[in-house]
């Protein structure tokens, strides 16, 4: 027989306590055996606490503290009542005569903790153990906290009450703590041999909801019924809101229900109320239930309730949401349905991901009239009236040696969001990308493989592009003296490196470019203008035969880095690509239509390439000691390069390039394409055979390329000295003053004219860690005809000599305003609760961050100015004739947040157009924390996106639905 439970008790409290703490332990549902009380040793009264074993009999052990011969008197009587607690408990010694091995286990699990600040008093006669003045009883989860505490075991009965203090208030009102469960109330009755209680004016909470009554009782099943209740989720002891109901039943942590109700705000009853009342409560795991909708009314499709559904919980690594909406329409015509299906999953250290389909189908034309006497037309007629829209995005857990599968879906109906979705971003965007990859690295290899799936389609031209399969297979840099198994000697050759790529693609497109050929040729079967092909399986074959399929093998051979004279670094490589292509393009004049014809030859292609570089290059520095009082000196970095690319002729070669005849055949001026014109030959004419066939790179341009390259890299930076270092271990920091100007040209060797390439400039820098400067330009050096093409002479040439010329430039400034910087209080987030916002319809936040709103940065300001120039020529000779604008775009762009009060913050977004004249998108963004409650509003009041959303709703996610919704978007206007 196992050896009985031996508990351990601690007490703080005076001796009359021991022999009523079986009446306590009681409260909580528990029993023991009476050996382990009425023959214990007390303690003096408020003595510290006393840890005293029990042997397996029940008996206390030699070594307990020795009785207090001052308070013989109140021992004896303490004893006296344990007996009494004991005689009264004979059920549970009855089966044990001997008193000695078979001695009963008790009901005790843990330590049981009790304490009172004044006294605690044993009452012989009314049978009752008095705690005073903060009484305490702990036991494990469990807690009873109140100014006086009475056990009365005659009754089987447990009372906790407040104490009135001089000035009549009362004080350490009862609070009754089981597990997550807490209790507070005037009065608490408990019968702890019924498991039984009744609770006067009681608030307790449950989950995140608080339940106030007038007189709760609390059953056996610790379920729990209210009188005059109250339901809110405001934690305030006079909450802003509840819903009253005279008759209450709450299931801790499954649900309350109520009888007749109505919602009460701001002691202000209001008519909103139903017959009976059904409020869920949050589980530590989820749980499936109803999605209720939300009522709205839309300018062209009626009236609507919207996302309303169901949401499912199969296990517990997935999560399924079912919803839809229902227009009302207008008279006898109906106006749409739509319906959404999500599906979110996660598995711990593995992978997690949301799937979306929503799927929409609306009336074809208009079916409600707008009174508006604007003549400018506001409604949209949609392209198609069934649309729908596809979005996935799967996140894989980085794992060492493992595969990475990985997906972003965005794809759909051309129209879809400009007709459904309330979300400015994506209705404005133009084009979408979508993309499914595996990525692998083989394990103890050099070889690496990614699988990818893409496809983009812009919204505007419905134009698709889907490239399936696309595979990549890379070996990493490999040293051709470690493959042939010989020892590192130092060797020059040893540096000789060699990576592999192969590539292989197969793009499919529904849209056709336009058919033009070079030089305004006429052309069988041309066009000026693409067109779209739609795509469904009744059009498979046309998408298939305009695919893009290829092979492409690239090498790149290092062969090394040397220093040359000490301080420059010599660094050559070799370049090899080769593509196979499935088909081939044939052109032929015809004679009688005195134009060409293309035609597509099927078969096996291969055209290759290869190109040799070589790079000098070294860095120098420049060190100017100023030794002042915070600046130590300021250093500049200088980085020099020198290239030279080449690449050899393959405009000869009949597999690459044809020169058929064309006869009499004339150009748009009407120019015989076998005449000389002085400067230059225009027959023959060269036509690739793989021009547009492959998406993996062009083909060799057919000319012969020896090029020089040159590059000049600046950065300056100064040393100050850091004022923030105390201990001296580093008293200088660095500050970058200009982080990079650039410059950047280039000399083709091999070129008839315009050898000379434009010089590009790039400088960037920030100024104070605020101001972000961004400057780009290019400069050209030939002069310019009275068309605007370019002349082989250069501008030094002319008679107003100059070296360069700007032909277009950018300029881009940031600066972020903000007061709070550093480990300030004003950096440290406030969280409100998240936000109850129905307009999106969708569960996933468009900004993870937008429900959580930092009250103490007094304010912020984001700027963003952009403009961009672009040489206009020279002045038109004819008269009349303007001169287009040298600024191409000039735009300001705002954004932030201003702290009007305490709770209420108002947010931003705007900007203008300096070209066009106009204000460009704006959105102003209101929110006002109501301690339980929010209203959040957003107001665009330009643009084609103009509308407004204000929404007034409880914070607490138990009572989402309730709210008030007012919207006006670009979508029902």
């Amino acid at each position: 027989m196992p050896a009985p439970f031996r508990p351990l008790l601690f007490c703080t409290a005076s001796p009359r306590l021991r022999p009523a703490l079986l009446l306590v332990l009681a409260f909580f549902g528990l029993s023991a055996g009476p050996r382990a009380w009425g023959q214990s040793r007390p303690a003096r009264a408020g003595a510290p606490a006393v840890v005293r074993p029990l042997n397996v009999d029940g008996r206390p052990t030699t070594d307990a503290l020795p009785a207090d011969t001052a308070r013989a008197g109140r021992a004896s009587r303490s004893a006296r009542a344990g007996r009494a607690i004991s005689l009264a408990d004979t059920t549970r010694r009855a089966g044990d005569s001997l008193r000695v091995s078979a001695a009963p286990q008790g009901d005790i699990k843990t330590t049981v903790k009790y304490a009172a600040k004044d006294s605690i008093r044993f009452e012989v006669q009314n049978k009752q153990a008095i705690l005073y003045d903060k009484a305490t009883v702990d036991y494990g989860e469990m807690s009873l906290k109140a100014a006086r505490i009475t056990v009365d075991y005659a009754n089987n009965l447990l009372t906790a009450e407040g104490a009135a203090d001089t000035t009549g208030k009362v004080r350490d009102k009862p609070v009754f703590k089981d597990g997550a469960s807490l209790y507070a109330a005037s009065r608490i009755n408990y019968n702890f041999k019924t498991k039984k209680g009744r609770i006067t004016d009681a608030v307790t909470s449950e989950g995140e909801g608080f339940v106030h009554a007038e007189t709760i009782k609390k059953n056996e099943l610790n379920e729990i019924f209210g009188r005059n209740g109250r339901y809110t989720t405001c934690n305030l002891e006079h909450p802003h809101f509840f819903i009253n109901a005279a008759r209450m039943k709450v299931i801790p942590k499954e649900k309350v229900v109520t009888g007749p109700f109505n919602l009460i705000i701001g002691d202000v009853p209001t008519p909103l109320g139903f017959l009976f009342g059904y409020f869920p409560m949050p589980r530590s795991t989820r749980a499936s239930g109803l999605i209720i909708p939300t009522f709205g009314q839309t300018a062209d499709r009626g009236f609507s309730l919207r996302n309303g559904g169901y949401y499912w919980v199969p296990n517990e690594y997935i999560g399924v949401r079912l919803t839809g909406d229902i227009y009302a329409g207008n008279a006898n015509q109906f106006g749409g349905f739509g319906a959404t299906a999500e599906m979110q999953y996660l598995r711990r250290y593995a992978y997690n991901g949301r799937f979306n389909f929503s799927y929409s189908q609306r009336p074809a034309a208009q079916i409600l009239r707008s009174n508006s006497v604007n003549t400018d037309q506001a409604y949209r007629t949609p392209r198609s009236p069934k649309t729908f829209w596809i979005s996935w995005g799967h996140i894989p857990t980085p794992r060492p040696g493992g595969g990475r599968f990985s997906a972003n879906v965005q794809a759909g109906s051309t129209d879809y969001n400009q007709q459904n979705t309330a979300d400015v971003r994506r209705y404005l965007t133009p084009s979408f990308n979508s993309s499914i990859s595996y990525q692998k690295q083989i394990r103890n290899s050099p070889i690496g493989y990614t699988l990818n799936l893409s496809q983009d389609q812009n919204t505007a031209t419905g134009a698709m592009n889907f490239t399936l399969p696309d595979v990549t297979v890379q070996v990493a840099r490999q040293y051709p003296y470690e493959l042939f198994g010989l020892e590192p000697r130092g060797r020059f050759y040893e540096q000789f490196a060699v990576a592999y790529t192969l590539t292989g693609q197969s793009k499919f497109t529904n849209f056709q470019q336009a058919r033009t050929l070079e030089g305004g040729i006429p052309l069988l079967g041309g066009s000026t203008e693409g067109t779209r092909i739609p795509v469904s399986l009744s059009n498979l074959t046309p998408l298939l035969r305009n695919a893009q399929t290829g092979l492409r093998h690239a090498f790149q051979i290092s062969l090394g880095s040397y220093t040359v004279l000490k301080h420059l670094s010599l660094q050559p490589s070799v370049n090899y690509d080769e593509t196979w292509y499935g088909k081939s393009l044939n052109y032929e004049y015809i004679p009688a239509a005195q134009a060409v014809r293309i035609d597509t030859v099927r078969g096996f292609n291969r055209v290759y390439a290869w190109s040799a570089n070589l790079n000098l290059g070294t860095n120098l520095y420049g060190i100017v000691p100023i030794k002042g009082k915070k600046i130590e000196a300021i250093r500049h970095k200088l980085t020099p390069s020198v290239g030279f690319q080449y690449s050899p002729d393959f405009s000869t070669n009949p597999n690459y390039f044809l020169r058929p005849d064309l006869g009499t055949l004339r150009n748009s001026s009407g120019q015989l394409y076998n005449e000389d014109d002085g400067s230059r030959i225009l027959n023959p004419i060269t036509f690739s055979r793989y021009q547009g066939l492959n998406s993996l790179g062009s083909p060799p341009n057919g000319r012969r390329v020896t090029r020089l390259v040159f590059g000049l890299q600046n950065a300056l930076e100064m040393k100050v000295r850091d004022t923030n270092d105390t201990t001296g271990t580093t008293p200088f920091k660095k500050v970058s003053l200009i982080d990079g100007l650039d410059f950047n040209t280039g000399y083709d060797l091999a070129a008839d004219s315009l050898r000379l390439s434009p010089l590009q400039v790039g400088f960037h820098t920030q100024i104070a860690r605020k101001l972000s400067v961004v400057i780009n330009g290019n400069f050209r050096f030939y002069q310019r005809d009275s068309t605007g093409r370019e002349i082989n002479e250069y501008l030094f040439e002319q008679s107003r000599r100059r070296l360069a010329r700007l032909s277009d430039a950018g300029l881009t400034l940031s600066y972020q305003f903000n007061p709070a910087q550093g480990k300030r209080k004003s950096t440290v987030p406030r969280t409100v609760a998240p936000g109850n916002d129905p307009t999106l319809g969708n569960p996933q936040p468009v900004n993870p961050y937008e429900d959580y709103v930092d009250f103490e940065i007094p304010w912020e300001l984001s700027t963003n100015f952009t403009a961009s120039y672009v040489d206009p020529g020279a002045l038109p000779a004819r008269p009349g004739r303007l001169r287009p604008s040298a600024l191409n775009s000039a735009s300001l762009n705002l954004s932030g947040s201003v702290k009007l009060t305490t709770n209420l913050r108002m947010g931003y977004s705007t900007g203008y157009d300096f070209k066009n004249k106009e204000v460009s998108f704006t959105s102003l963004d209101i929110f006002r924390d109501l301690h339980c409650w929010q209203i959040t509003g957003n107001w665009r009041p330009f643009g084609t996106t103009r509308g407004y959303f204000v929404t007034i709703a409880a914070k607490s996610s138990l009572l989402q639905d309730l709210k008030l919704n007012r919207n006006r978007s670009f979508l029902n206007r």
